[in-house]
Formats: structure tokens, C-alpha cells, sequence
């Protein structure tokens, strides 16, 4: 093959790409002419060249790979064709990125991380888009903006700001589950390869016969979940190298150490959902692994860095509305908003043609001419109608997919309006079993100097209320972070 040739973006060869064509003049000058399409394609491209930035989890890392399943008895609980056979490999991309920092912001930071993959299966593409951590902060989608804003900067000083937090924390006390993990050794991980995942929220897994069963998705590394020994640990590593998962991550594949998740589900039939309570949809809340323990799906390994960062991590597009037959949505209100909200965000950041980007092309033929035209399309079905039940193309069908049983039921006498969820007990038991049961003393020392050292600068009513709040947690928490606010005083 014959070295490549500096053209302009048409095709046609250009002389010197570093040049530009002038008319000199006296004292070593010259005048630039609008024949000079090089240059101004140049400039013009220059200027065009960045995209809208992603309103949140813009820092990331990304990665190809594959899926493999490795329990046979999976098909039994879905129809998914990417899972009907032990052995079955699928091509993943993975994306893991931070939530509230910008592109430049450092990886080593305290916060969730969004934990992406996409599958690209023979029916579709299918995106389990979640997190590190097993729960999320709020259930009411109308406050998903607002948690946002509130863990960015401030629009006066346009800087991270505390006290902004906090105060939203302590008025939607639910988010308490969240911050016990995000405070916790698991908010600073140490590696991308060995961070933990979770689909979140609940979704439902179609059998062949259309019998529904709920489930929880989660990965876990092979490695087991690291973090970093201290937030101190943390800091410097942000200061010395602000990329520094990104790297570790890059260098491992190049390496040939590749980083390998097992994929699990939790399963509850809808005989026992009947009797669960609000925590089956509730994405505050967890499954307990001794009622509902993990079932082994498959292994994901991550083998083949990107060729170009921009063209296929940035440009990636994730949603859970990507969905395929054997896998369904549920009436969780976060999970239906995130629904629409996150292809809507592909489509102002990438375009209403998102999905005929490389990274987001599904394997699966795809036959959608009625959603054509558009920025940068690149397949536009020729003179095919757009529009439905034409008797112009008698060749095109559809396809029978499993009829899905709909288990979930409006419950009765429902009436539209402001249903709010209210907080009470029940969102203070888990994080209670979280302090009393798996945090050990040496945990529970940093999770009290983590949020306290957190709240240095706020104002003193505001540390009073978050003290009240992790207090219903347990008094102990309470008492521990009072002593803490009085020894670090001392200090000043």
C-alpha cells in the first residue's frame, strides 16, 4: 500500500499542509487571499472541532472488548439471543467515567462513577448504563437536575461548593445510602480494572414462554474491588497525574493484561415481587444477596484500545432504552426518565443520526425508514416510503418477538398527580446495616473524617443538619462526626 497523500477534505492534493498562500509584502509580511482553501478549511474545521460537552460523567475511559456467557442455564431465564448459549461471545463497548467533573477534571476524585456497556447483538444493540455503587441518590426523576448542579460548580463563584451539596443532600435525605457508599472507601477506587458494577435499577428478564422475572445486573471484577488506602492518597494522585485510571487502564490492555468482570444477575420471581414492598423499584434501596443471590451470567474482557479516543469512546452513545427481546423496562420513574433522557442527550451532542456513528452501528441489520434525513446521515433508504403501512414495499415485514407478560398492575383507584414518595424508616434501615454490619472500625474512622473534612467552610446550621441526618442512621454516626467538628476546631 502506498503512503497516503495530504489532501484537503474532498480529496483534491495539497502542497505544504503547513503553508499558507500569500502575497508578500515589504518588512517580511503578507496578505492571506480567500483562494487560499487550505487555510480557511483549516480554520473554519478548527473552529468546529469540539462538541457539546456531556452535561454529566464527561471525564472517561473507554475500551473494546467481549462478552462471553459462561452459565448455560441463563436461557432459561431470558430469550435473549446473545445469552441462549454457553460459550456465546458477543462484542462489548465499555466506557467508565466520573459523574460531576469536566473533560479536563482529574480521575482520582471522590464520586460515582457511571459504569457503561454496550452489547452488540444479533438483535440490537443492548446498554447496561450504571454505576460503581449499588444504589442512586434520588428516585424522583424531577430531581435529577438538581442533584447534578448541585455536585458541580457554583454559578457565582464557578467553583465546586460544599456547602451547594450538602444543603441538597440534607433535603432529600433519601440520597443517605448513596453517600455511605460514596464517602466510603468504594467513592475513591484505584483502578478502572478493578472497580465494581451495577445495573441499579430493576429491570425484567423474558423467558421464551413470556414469563417475566425481575433482576438486578452486576459486575464484578475478577481482581475484586480496590480503593485507594486514603482521600489523602487520592489528592496526590490528581495532582501528579489527573489521567492517571485512564492511563493505568490504556497501559494494562497494551500490555496484554487484560481486565476481566464476571456478569451477575439477582432474580426474584413475581410471586415474591407481590410481597416486596417499595424497594423493588426503589433504586435507594438493594436486594439482599441472601434472599436473591447472585447467578453467574458470563465474563466481559476488555482487549483492544480505542484506534481514536474522539471517534469511538467520545462519540459513544449509551441508554437504557437500548433494549433487546428478552430484556425489559419497569415502572421505576428514574428508570423511564432516564429512558428518554439519555438518547436526547446523543441527539443534541451528536446529532439526530447518532446511531450510524461507528461506535454506536449495530451488528444487527437495521430497517428504520421512518427515522431518515437529518445532520450526517449516511444510510437514507433510497426512494423506500417513509411512512407506515405502505403497500409499496410488499417485501417488508416485521418480526414476532415473545409476547412479554406484563406483571406490574396500575394499582387501584390510582389517580394522576404529585405521588411522592415521603422518607421515613425504611430509607435509614439499609444504610444502618451498611454502618453496623459491613463497615468495620477502621471504615467507620474514615467514613466520619471523609464527610467531615467535607464539610470544612459550610456554614455551621448546615453541619448541624447533615450531623441530624446521618444520626438517624445511627446515633453513633452522629456523635462520632460532633467529636470529629470539635477536633478538627481545635486545630484552625
Amino acid at each position: 500500500m502506498s503512503n497516503p497523500v495530504y489532501t484537503l477534505t474532498e480529496g483534491q492534493p495539497v502542497r505544504d499542509p503547513s503553508v499558507s498562500t500569500t502575497l508578500p509584502v515589504f518588512g517580511g509580511g503578507g496578505l492571506t487571499t480567500l483562494g487560499d482553501t487550505l487555510l480557511l478549511e483549516t480554520l473554519a474545521h478548527f473552529s468546529r472541532e469540539r462538541i457539546p460537552e456531556r452535561v454529566v460523567h464527561a471525564k472517561a475511559a473507554g475500551a473494546w472488548g467481549e462478552f462471553e456467557v459462561t452459565n448455560p442455564e441463563i436461557a432459561q431465564l431470558t430469550c435473549a439471543k446473545f445469552l441462549d448459549t454457553a460459550g456465546k461471545k458477543t462484542q462489548v463497548l465499555f466506557r467508565l467515567s466520573t459523574t460531576g467533573g469536566e473533560k479536563g477534571s482529574a480521575d482520582t476524585v471522590r464520586d460515582v462513577r457511571g459504569f457503561s456497556v454496550k452489547f452488540f447483538t444479533e438483535e440490537g444493540n443492548y446498554d447496561i448504563v450504571g454505576n460503581h455503587v449499588p444504589v442512586f441518590f434520588v428516585r424522583d426523576p424531577m430531581r435529577f437536575p438538581s442533584l447534578n448542579r448541585s455536585h458541580k460548580r457554583h454559578p457565582a463563584t464557578n467553583r465546586p461548593d460544599a456547602t451547594m451539596f450538602w444543603d441538597f443532600h440534607v433535603n432529600q435525605p433519601e440520597s443517605v445510602h448513596t453517600l455511605m457508599h460514596l464517602f466510603g472507601s468504594r467513592g475513591l477506587p484505584d483502578s478502572i480494572r478493578r472497580v465494581t458494577g451495577f445495573g441499579v435499577h430493576t429491570f425484567k428478564l423474558i423467558d421464551s414462554s413470556g414469563r417475566p422475572r425481575y433482576c438486578k445486573f452486576h459486575f464484578r471484577p475478577e481482581t475484586g474491588h480496590t480503593s485507594f488506602a486514603s482521600a489523602e492518597e487520592a489528592e496526590k494522585k490528581a495532582g501528579a497525574n489527573a489521567d492517571y485510571h485512564t492511563e493505568d487502564l490504556w497501559d494494562a490492555i497494551a500490555r496484554g493484561e487484560y481486565p476481566v468482570w464476571k456478569l451477575y444477575v439477582q432474580i426474584m420471581e413475581p410471586e415474591r415481587a407481590e410481597t416486596f414492598g417499595r424497594a423493588l423499584f426503589d433504586i435507594t434501596k438493594i436486594w439482599s444477596h441472601k434472599e436473591f443471590p447472585l447467578i453467574e451470567v458470563g465474563k466481559m474482557t476488555l482487549n483492544k484500545n480505542p484506534d481514536n479516543y474522539f471517534a469511538e469512546i467520545e462519540q459513544a452513545a449509551f441508554s437504557p432504552s437500548n433494549l433487546v427481546p428478552g430484556i425489559a423496562m419497569t415502572p421505576d420513574p428514574m428508570l423511564q426518565a432516564r429512558m428518554f433522557a439519555y438518547p436526547d442527550a446523543q441527539r443534541y451532542r451528536l446529532g439526530s443520526n447518532y446511531a450510524q456513528l461507528p461506535p454506536n452501528r449495530p451488528i444487527a441489520p437495521v430497517y428504520a425508514p421512518f427515522v431518515r434525513d437529518g445532520i450526517t446521515t449516511t444510510k437514507n433508504y433510497g426512494g423506500d416510503p417513509n411512512y407506515v403501512r405502505s403497500t409499496l414495499s410488499p417485501g417488508i415485514t416485521t418480526q414476532s418477538i415473545t409476547q412479554i407478560t406484563h406483571h406490574e398492575r396500575i394499582a387501584a383507584n390510582a389517580l394522576l398527580g404529585l405521588n411522592e414518595i415521603p422518607v421515613d424508616d425504611e430509607d435509614f434501615v439499609q444504610p444502618r446495616d451498611l454502618w453496623r454490619r459491613v463497615f468495620d472500625d477502621a471504615e467507620k474512622e474514615k467514613f466520619v473524617g471523609n464527610v467531615v473534612g467535607s464539610l470544612a467552610g459550610t456554614p455551621a446550621p448546615l453541619r448541624e443538619a447533615v450531623v441530624a441526618m446521618f444520626s438517624k442512621v445511627d446515633g453513633e454516626i452522629g456523635q462520632r462526626m460532633m467529636a470529629k467538628i470539635k477536633e478538627d476546631a481545635t486545630h484552625l
